[in-house]
């Protein structure tokens, strides 16, 4: 079930910055949620405060975020205005996700998919350092001027020293249509063939 926005369906009597009565609410939905055993995502906006922490920017009480298993901040990127961010800012039931991303344009919807962004440079409007997906694509694109394979671990390092995450890499190294071929036990990536 998805209320959005949540305060359309608080009803006339309800003060949803007041605790005990949020905490009534949030009770009510989950026993909903366990009687008819589905998930209910509550969607809501933030308030214009701005530095403090996501948890403290949702409208209403904070009790809202608190009984919540996970919760997702989507906001704008800075500097790209087609482009929205997704980030994990609570998570009770698993590892956090990795940020994602995704376009709105006069096209309709595009899943750009993972995104080097934190909340903080969502909601503070911050324009994230260069995204690390394109860094590590340029990382690939400037080794294969030099060379045609590189070692696999080496290639890790360099990119470490950039910043660049092993896992980031990988989605680059993917996205060129870079292969991985074993030679005398060393793992390399064959970054241009033999021309």
């Amino acid at each position: 079930m998805i209320l959005d926005p949540l305060q359309a369906y608080l009803g006339g009597g309800m003060d949803m910055n007041r605790a005990n009565e949020a905490r009534d609410m949030t009770k009510k939905l989950g026993a909903l949620a366990e009687k008819y055993k589905c998930a209910i995502i509550l969607i809501g906006h933030m308030n214009k405060a701005s530095g403090n922490k996501a948890a403290y920017r949702g409208m209403g009480s904070i009790d809202f975020y608190a009984v919540a298993r996970s919760v997702l901040l989507v906001g704008r990127i800075e500097g790209e205005p087609e482009l929205r961010a997704i980030v994990q800012i609570k998570n009770n039931l698993a590892a956090f996700g990795h940020s994602k991303a995704f376009r709105l344009s006069e096209k309709g919807f595009e899943w750009i998919g993972d995104y080097e962004i934190t909340a903080d440079e969502v909601l503070g409007g911050i324009a994230p350092k260069a995204n690390k997906q394109e860094k590590a694509i340029a990382l690939l694109r400037e080794l294969a001027e030099d060379h045609n394979m590189i070692p696999s671990n080496e290639a890790v390092e360099l990119a470490k020293e950039e910043d660049i995450s092993k896992r980031t890499l990988e989605i680059a190294k993917n996205e060129l249509g870079i292969k991985a071929r074993r030679i005398n036990n060393t793992w390399y990536w064959i970054l241009k063939e033999n021309e």
